[in-house]
């Protein structure tokens, strides 16, 4: 096994730790790119693809390009571990045990992994170790202590006989993550999956392998058993599309694009009839009303939660729903939090919103804000690249002045309601403002596109929160907040946003078969 970096392991307050000593760390960092399959480094044969920081166009390091092959060895390793391993016979709580440890490893290693984070999305490294590694950390230690506490049924039936309802571990999984949160989504599969008693094989996105090969390591450092996780890196269409084909997988766990869910579906249906678990794209609305609370704190909240991550997040509210009478107030409060916000270096603790993943990505979300532009909506700031390092004060530049994929925070108002920028995913910090009369108007508005994963709503009315709530076809609403909740509340989408639920005891469903035994006295 690869030794994790020693540059960087120390553990330290994050707003201890200035620009100057992340850019120091970052030099230091050695990044793994090789697959873990059966608990060996593994460099496969399929060639390397240089994993691209969008901080500045740079090569963190050139990563093992898996496919086929590759795919094949670490599901014949991960179904070893499960069909002939001790992780599945091992008392639950032994289980956990483990997962706990690893979740103290992890919180050991954070500053490493919060700056591979940082370096290979472009996010914050302050919010890569305040919140995704905090994230990440958490699922862990809440799985390991959940494991032991689990308990079947006994239903209660004729005199004669007895009835036991077990649920037993699913079996392989094969786990597909992108890349705005590649710790914490993966930590949302990975550790329910684990406390259940399958085996893994992870296959993260290849615009950012390097945290997951971290996170494989640490994994065995912590005493997992080789072949229980397995990581393989590479492009989706031929890794990913290997995965969701092959027969020894027993269940896939996807976190990305409808379109891309769409193919997982068809590879399960081509294959075993695997179980296909898909938690997708996004358009989320954020409704605010004349009695809100706080019309400050909802305009505050909604910037914050558009250009968080970069407005990199499927439950971004793209959308805000303002009422006529308040719209311009609104927006103009928006406008401005907009205005003031820090982009620049993501190693710069100063830095409230980094590059975004790419060049392609960066000219796609252009390609919406042109679009957005031709066909009326206002512009009312943003709208261009940010000038690279903005922000970021003295010793900022991310990148000598070249290679960073950085966009202004961007607001429109007078969006359409059937426009592309008010019904596609953008997965940029790109905000939409639409102005409705009645509050029918509103839950039809947010109701009016493909998606339902996440939606807001601010009121001071307990009757209308109610009321609304239950009309909104979402599987989160959130109420006078935006992104708030833990680990004990279910994750997940309804039409085209996906399936199933990741976080909380429901995401064990995914990962068990229910048995029923009936014992006739």
């Amino acid at each position: 096994m690869t030794a994790v970096s020693p540059a960087v392991t120390q553990v330290t307050q994050v707003t201890q730790v200035t620009h100057e000593e992340w850019l120091r760390r970052a030099k230091a960092l050695e990044p793994v790119g090789t697959h873990l399959i059966d608990g060996a480094d593994e460099p496969g044969g399929g060639g390397t693809f240089a994993a691209v920081s969008p901080r500045d166009g740079q090569v963190l390091a050139e990563v093992a390009d898996g496919g086929g092959a590759e795919i094949d060895a670490a599901v014949a390793a991960a179904r070893r571990a499960f069909d002939h391993g001790p992780w599945p016979r091992l008392a639950p709580a032994e289980r956990g045990r483990t997962l706990i440890r690893l979740a103290g490893l992890l919180e050991e290693h954070r500053a490493e992994l919060a700056l591979t984070v940082s370096l290979e999305m472009g996010k914050p490294v302050t919010e890569a170790h305040d919140i995704e590694l905090r994230a990440v950390i958490d699922t862990f230690r809440w799985y390991g202590q959940l494991a032991g506490k689990l308990t079947d049924e006994v239903p209660h039936t004729a005199p004669d006989a007895l009835a036991l309802v077990t649920r037993e571990p699913a079996g392989v999984v094969g786990a597909v993550v992108p890349w705005n949160f590649p710790l914490t989504l993966a930590g949302w599969k990975i550790a329910p999956a684990l406390a259940a008693g399958c085996t893994v094989v992870l296959k993260p996105s290849e615009h950012a392998p390097l945290s997951a090969a971290l996170l494989g390591r640490v994994a065995l450092l912590a005493g997992l058993a080789p072949g229980v996780l397995n990581v393989v890196n590479g492009e989706g269409p031929v890794a990913g599309r290997a995965l969701g084909l092959h027969p020894d997988v027993d269940v896939l766990a996807f976190t990305g694009s409808t379109a891309v869910g769409r193919h997982f579906l068809h590879y399960a249906a081509d294959s075993n009839l695997k179980r296909v678990w898909l938690e997708l794209g996004g358009k989320s609305p954020n409704i605010v009303l004349p009695d809100a609370p706080d019309l400050a704190k909802a305009a505050a909240t909604a910037a914050w939660g558009i250009f968080f991550n970069q407005g990199e997040m499927c439950t971004a509210p793209s959308r805000l729903l303002v009422h006529a009478s308040i719209a311009e107030q609104v927006t103009d409060a928006v406008v401005a939090h907009a205005r003031v916000l820090r982009v620049g270096d993501p190693l710069d603790p100063a830095t409230e919103m980094g590059a975004l993943a790419g060049e392609a990505h960066l000219d796609r979300v252009l390609g919406h804000v042109r679009a957005a532009v031709d066909s009326g909506a206002r512009l009312r700031t943003g709208g261009a690249r940010a000038p690279i390092g903005a922000g970021s004060g003295p010793g900022g530049d991310p990148g000598s002045g070249s290679g960073g994929s950085y966009l202004e925070p961007t607001v429109f108002d007078r969006v359409a309601p059937d426009s592309p920028l008010a019904r596609e995913e953008i997965f940029g910090p790109v905000l939409s403002v639409l102005a409705f009369d009645d509050l029918d108007e509103a839950v039809a508005l947010a109701n009016g596109t493909e998606y339902g994963l996440a939606a807001g709503l601010w009121t001071s009315d307990l009757s209308t929160a109610h009321r609304v709530s239950r009309a909104l076809r979402a599987g989160t609403v959130w109420v006078n907040c935006y992104e708030e909740g833990d680990l004990t509340v279910p994750f997940g989408g309804v039409k085209q946003s996906g399936n199933g639920r990741d976080k909380s005891v429901h995401a064990l469903e995914k990962y068990t078969e229910l048995k029923t035994t009936w014992i006739q006295l």
